[in-house]
């Protein structure tokens, strides 16, 4: 879901560039987000594309990064810094060369403060974001807990 408040934000003259905001390119591959990382920007994908992986670790000790969002120009990654100062859960990486828009976290909040108006319609798209990246979440650990039931024959006792 791309943002429609975001390129709203960037173009208000009292969100300055370079000190509020600032444009990184990124290369095919690149890590641009490190699960585990405690930095704290908000991020928006202007040209180019990305996958959400996550680091599991199997019984045998073998590592896999399977990806469970993609994203594209107008999307929005990062955004749980802006209500809780935890480390990253997820890894971002680059599927193509691009570029994307990182938003000091403490910067916009201060911003929406001031300007409640923004602040309303950027929390009601995050809420709508949240919403549907919890629902996709829900619906593939549906898929994966009812794999396992049948994978381990659990099925037939239910």
């Amino acid at each position: 879901m791309p943002s429609t408040v975001i390129p709203e934000l960037l173009a208000h003259p009292d969100f300055r560039r370079a000190v509020d905001w600032r444009r990184q390119p990124f290369a095919a591959g690149e890590v641009i987000v490190q699960e585990g990382q405690s930095d704290r920007s908000l991020f928006m994908i202007e040209e180019g594309s990305a996958d959400v992986v996550c680091d599991v670790w199997l019984e045998d000790h073998r590592h896999i990064r399977p990806g469970i969002w993609v994203l594209g120009p107008g999307d929005l990654f990062g955004e749980l810094v802006l209500f809780d100062q935890r480390p990253r859960a997820a890894s971002v990486v680059a599927r193509t060369p691009g570029r994307v828009v990182a938003i000091d976290a403490e910067s916009l909040q201060r911003f929406l403060d001031d300007h409640p108006d923004i602040g309303y319609r950027l929390l009601k798209e995050l809420f709508g974001l949240l919403t549907e990246r919890l629902r996709r979440a829900n619906q593939r650990l549906e898929s994966v807990f009812a794999w396992g039931l049948r994978a381990h024959g659990i099925d037939r006792h239910i």
